[in-house]
């Protein structure tokens, strides 16, 4: 199959491929894991590394698989809930993310600007 059969043909350089694709998928991976308790595509991010991952190794295949199932049976699930309870887990997350951007802004000393933008949005 073109190009990869020629690299696992050679072991020497599919182990350097290897490496290389372990390197990068779990360098993405970690990433997406560091972002995923900040507001943006922290999740996403990790599922694009674990896929990078699968794409060599049989175990990242089947953590993907099962990462795949569970967002599938959540969205299923939701998508059976009644409207109240819908807006309840939105509500839910943005207050999650609301927290977390504020114990950033904690961290990072610009929570009074942060507190200062939610009042110019409640006028």
């Amino acid at each position: 199959h073109g190009w990869r059969a020629e690299v696992r043909a050679r072991p020497r350089v599919h182990r350097i491929y290897k490496t290389v694709i372990g390197v990068v998928g779990a360098t993405i991976a970690l990433a997406g894991l560091l972002m995923v308790p900040l507001p943006g595509p922290g999740w996403l991010v990790v599922f694009i590394g674990v896929a990078v991952l699968a794409s060599e190794f049989t175990w990242a295949r089947r953590l993907e698989r099962f990462g795949l199932d569970k967002l599938h049976a959540w969205t299923h699930w939701l998508g059976r809930q009644s409207w109240p309870v819908r807006a309840i887990v939105i509500a839910a997350t943005c207050a999650f993310v609301i927290g977390v951007v504020y114990a950033v802004g904690v961290l990072t000393g610009s929570a009074d600007w942060f507190l200062e933008q939610l009042k110019i949005l409640s006028h």
